[in-house]
Parts: C-alpha cells; sequence; structure tokens
C-alpha cells in the first residue's frame, strides 16, 4: 500500500485497514510460531502497512491541531499592558 493510496482515505477508512491489518499481523505471527508460512515477507510488509498507515493518521491529526491552535490564537488580539 503506498501512501499516495493512503492520503485518499478517509479517517474512518483508516482507522477500519489498521484494525484488520493488525488483527491479520497477529493471526501470522500466532501461525509463524505454530507452522511455517507460505510467505514469511508478509509479516514485514504488514507491518510496514501498519506504520504507514498510522504516520498520516497522525500527520492528520497534528494538522488539525495545528489549525485549531492558529485559530485560537489569531481571533484574540493580545491586550497591552
Amino acid at each position: 500500500m503506498r501512501a499516495e493510496e493512503i492520503r485518499e482515505m478517509s479517517d474512518a477508512d483508516i482507522r477500519t485497514r489498521v484494525a484488520e491489518m493488525e488483527e491479520e499481523r497477529f493471526r501470522l505471527k500466532f501461525r509463524s510460531a505454530t507452522e511455517t508460512l507460505e510467505d514469511p515477507l508478509r509479516l514485514r510488509t504488514i507491518r510496514r502497512d501498519i506504520a504507514r498507515l498510522k504516520t498520516i493518521q497522525r500527520e492528520r491529526e497534528l494538522a488539525a491541531s495545528a489549525e485549531t491552535t492558529t485559530r485560537r490564537t489569531t481571533k484574540r488580539p493580545r491586550a497591552r499592558r
């Protein structure tokens, strides 16, 4: 999954996708302990995709909080002393 594809997703879609991938990662990790996996590199791919999703999710949170902060500071003029 590419970052460009993730940026096109909504916040709810990202949260859903993270939950799905974390569940898939858990299942694969559990299976890898009991048997050999067909594609062991899938664990790495899933882990990196989860990191990408969470990174973009955090970027959006920071952008929203920065936007809120700038609104607060620009609306109120400072009193002179």
